[in-house]
């Protein structure tokens, strides 16, 4: 536990994740001469893109890397990858975070294999409403071997994303029966079909659920392994109608040609016939259908079919945020996104699909509990299109309102690559009156 006898501003800033806006933000402190104190559930950083190793990025290495992070890697003899290669999730482990998490002032500052389960202000809740500025947070965490700790720090960037968090089947944001029975047979986000999970996928009956990338993504690889296993049926349901929006993207118009190219191959399949689309159909329930198969329910039509004789179950059904461990803390979120409010309009698919917001720091991310910031994935909250661009950006304009750097942290700037798959160029407004709109289309994801 750390001392109690330091005046609540003497503690460090505690940074809430060690992927890759965490790592950044713990960066970013350092720079401005404050101390970061890092907490990471995991063994090692960037636990979200080792669980998904195999994946390749759409965004080459030049947007993936953080510039503090790039500065403080250069004492130690680190080659940067090349700026136009597209990494793997893994590599961007393998060849960034780890060495960066690696590097003494960062490695000292890191404490590993204790999820946060709480954050609070010592000696209050979140009812008492005098001198929270004044007092310390508190991070309690529970550690894989041993019991709970508790630390102290003097503000707070909860940067732990939404992975871990997987939405369920249900498109009323619910399990739905026979979901937990299932359990077995069902993955959620990406699995690697292509690689160590290949002999469960092969010659299966798969059904993918989601109208986003990583349905995408994953329908290519069934694709990939039919041709070498033919009996391998692939289906791919979607609540709403067919999704032109990921359908008709052209790799031409998009600065990330890796994320226009998905849509083209997908397209393909479709119109090849090499998997079964079933549009409007929302899952319902999950039922036995012999031979420990699932028939799959429609949620509303009992006159639609159920999609029979489904061995595996893929959920690409988006993630969302853990609350849980604020809950003692002043938060005020989007109450459909759960995302930062300001971010909320900006980030909306209800509105549009462009995955960009203007340039933004610290004065969107403003908690009202003092000293509390949420940023990365988390600050999209259930918004599926975050850019680690984005999130470098943030952290920069955090640590410096931390440093006291006022002019530095709102001089915020970002240069996105120009996306192709907005659903149009409606302005945004600025989240803050003396910054102009932008376009939708003006960036990317």
């Amino acid at each position: 536990m750390d001392t109690q006898n330091r005046t609540p501003r003497q503690h460090p800033v505690a940074v809430l994740g060690a992927g890759p806006v965490g790592l950044a933000a713990a960066s970013h402190l350092l720079e401005q001469g404050l101390e970061p104190l890092v907490f990471e559930a995991d063994d090692g950083p960037g636990s979200t893109f080792r669980d998904v190793a195999h994946v390749r990025l759409f965004s080459p290495w030049r947007y993936n890397i953080d510039d503090a992070a790039r500065r403080l890697l250069a004492d130690r003899a680190w080659t940067p990858p090349e700026p136009d290669a597209l990494p793997t999730a893994g590599e961007l482990v393998t060849q960034y975070l780890e060495p960066l998490a690696g590097h003494p002032a960062l490695a000292e500052r890191t404490r590993y294999t204790g999820r946060v389960v709480a954050v609070t202000r010592e000696g209050m809740d979140k009812v008492k409403s005098a001198d929270r500025a004044e007092s310390a947070f508190v991070i309690r965490t529970r550690h894989r071997h041993g019991g709970p700790a508790e630390h102290r720090a003097s503000a707070v960037v909860d940067t732990t994303g939404t992975w871990g968090q997987p939405n369920p089947l249900g498109a009323n944001g619910l399990p739905v029966p026979g979901e937990d029975r299932f359990g077995a047979r069902i993955a959620y986000g990406m699995p690697d079909v292509l690689g160590r999970e290949r002999t469960t996928y092969s010659d299966a009956r798969v059904l993918v659920v989601g109208a986003g990338h990583s349905a995408a993504g994953t329908l290519l690889a069934l694709a990939e392994l039919a041709d070498a296993a033919p009996a391998t049926d692939i289906h791919w349901a979607v609540r709403g109608a067919v999704p032109e929006r990921l359908l008709g993207t052209n790799s031409t118009d998009d600065a990330l040609p890796a994320r226009g190219a998905l849509g083209e191959r997908l397209r393909a399949l479709v119109d090849a016939g090499r998997l079964t689309l079933h549009p409007h159909f929302p899952v319902g329930a999950l039922e036995t259908d012999g031979r420990a198969r699932m028939a799959v329910h429609h949620a509303a039509d009992t006159r639609t079919a159920p999609i029979r004789g489904v061995d595996r179950i893929v959920a690409a059904t988006g993630t969302r945020p853990d609350l849980s461990l604020l809950r003692e803390l002043r938060v005020r979120l989007d109450p459909a996104l759960e995302s930062v409010p300001e971010l909320a309009p900006l980030v909306d698919p209800n509105a549009h699909s462009c995955g960009t917001v203007p340039p933004h720091g610290y004065r969107e991310l403003v908690q009202p509990e003092p000293g509390l910031y949420i940023a990365g994935a988390k600050s999209y909250g259930r918004a599926p299109t975050f850019l680690m661009m984005t999130g470098y950006e943030q952290a920069r304009s955090i640590a410096a309102v931390l440093a006291g750097n006022t002019a530095a942290a709102e001089a915020v700037s970002l240069a996105l690559p120009e996306t192709g798959v907005c659903g149009g160029a409606a302005t945004i407004p600025s989240t803050q009156p003396d910054r102009p709109g932008t376009t939708c289309c003006s960036g990317g994801a």
